[in-house]
């Protein structure tokens, strides 16, 4: 065994440990409590092949696997992506299937297995449970592999870049409580999603249940929308046509706020009506800007690319223990618009 793979080994038993002890103070974001770096038994073993090119000093093959790359969230993932990429002398690509099809990204994985393709795979996920599997696979075939933008619990990933998703559900709950104004109480709080059978975005509503307890307002949805601007925007419409008594509406994600914020702004309620979002589209920049958008929360996806692929190629080159990033949660409003960067 070279002295690399005696290293990575042993990182993967350390930063089993590490992982668990950081949780508990925060350190480390709440995904990785259940996942570590690597199986639970620390089995974790560097395929020969890889070896073979890090011997070789190549260029570690990295690869980020995007449920959705047709999505504008995918731009700023890219770009973070490339610029570590040409910091740190790794071969990198954005991969995945246009409209989130979970079989369609697992085929595509399991084709770079199969093929020796990659040296270290990032997954932000379509589906958890469709997902799950080929992570295992990866991981058997000694391929390094995390989770990035949407976690994978209960897998055999190695470790999580990402925001703390259930953490910035409650954290939009809380602000938009601040923004509410009088007696609130028996009226209602409309929440809309793109997709709301993703594991992210059930993980985000579940914070932001729990930032809603005790409000007294009654909680519509999540209302899924879909990606598609004007079938989003629709949705939006004919959802909000059958409410009453509504004073606040949130997007969980970047294209559910731009459609919700639309019809906010269409409306001529926006006075009346709180409203917070994720990501900093530009259309999202506008909407905080002409005060439509209360606020919304950036999840920073340029770091989220960069970083993926650091964990990954300083675990390959150098032994480094993976270990999960927290990439925050960063609250823009229209008093700091202006040193904000937009995600598209």
């Amino acid at each position: 065994m070279s002295p690399r793979t005696l290293l990575r080994s042993l990182a993967a038993v350390t930063a089993a440990t590490a992982a668990l002890a950081l949780t508990g103070c925060g350190a480390v974001t709440a995904a990785d409590s259940g996942s570590s770096n690597g199986s639970k038994d620390g089995s974790f073993k560097l395929a020969d092949y890889i070896q073979q090119r890090i011997d070789d000093h190549k260029p570690m093959r990295v690869k980020l696997s995007y449920h959705d790359p047709s999505l504008a969230f995918a731009t700023p993932i890219s770009v973070g992506m490339k610029r570590a990429g040409k910091e740190l002398g790794a071969d990198v690509a954005l991969i995945g299937p246009t409209g989130g099809d979970a079989a369609k990204q697992v085929s595509e994985i399991q084709t770079l297995i199969q093929q020796k393709a990659v040296d270290g795979l990032a997954v932000s996920s379509a589906s958890s449970d469709a997902l799950k599997p080929v992570i295992g696979q990866a991981y058997k075939a000694g391929i390094p592999i995390i989770s990035f933008n949407t976690d994978n619990p209960d897998s055999e990933q190695m470790g999580f870049v990402g925001q703390d998703l259930k953490g910035s559900g409650k954290a939009q709950a809380e602000e938009l409580r601040k923004q509410l104004k009088g007696d609130v109480a028996g009226k209602s709080v409309v929440v809309f999603s793109v997709d709301t059978g993703a594991g992210w975005s059930h993980d985000r509503f579940s914070g932001f249940e729990e930032g809603m307890k005790g409000s007294g307002l009654k909680i519509v949805g999540p209302v899924n929308v879909g990606n598609e601007p004007n079938a989003a925007y629709n949705t939006v419409e004919s959802t909000m046509s059958g409410q009453s008594k509504v004073v606040a509406v949130a997007g969980l994600d970047c294209c559910s706020t731009t459609a919700a914020a639309k019809w906010v702004s269409r409306s001529g309620h926006a006075d009346g009506i709180a409203m917070g979002g994720f990501d900093l589209l530009t259309q999202t920049a506008e909407y905080v800007d002409r005060g439509v958008l209360d606020f919304t929360i950036s999840q920073n996806p340029t770091e989220q690319g960069y970083q993926a692929v650091k964990v990954l190629n300083d675990f390959l080159t150098k032994g480094t223990k993976i270990t999960g990033v927290d990439t925050g949660a960063q609250f823009i409003t229209r008093a700091n618009l202006s040193d904000a960067t937009v995600e598209d």
